[in-house]
């Protein structure tokens, strides 16, 4: 009872209500910005960060014994790392 009065109630469904969850308003590319600001903000941030800490791993892991050789010289020298670490069971390729 208590609950069927509380449904009811014209707070509940007052106009305002309604027209903020409407569905007729045109979605537009202005609406969006507005509406998912921070979550847009914080994806922004996680691509710079993902970003530099990628530059890093990559600089920072291609220093190698093989880094000074060429050519063949540089592909046995990284396949006997790659066997090494199989062996060792530590899967890495550069």
């Amino acid at each position: 009872m208590v609950l069927d009065s509380i449904l009811a109630s014209p707070h509940r469904r007052s106009p305002s209500f309604r027209k903020q969850f409407s569905r007729d308003d045109s979605l537009s590319w202005s609406t969006l910005l507005q509406r998912h600001r921070f979550l847009l903000t914080a994806l922004v941030l996680l691509g710079f960060l993902c970003t530099i800490y990628l530059y890093f791993a990559v600089t920072l892991g291609a220093t190698g014994s093989c880094s000074g050789l060429s050519g063949a010289q540089k592909a046995l020298c990284r396949l006997e790392h790659a066997k090494d670490s199989v062996s060792k069971g530590k899967l890495k390729f550069l």
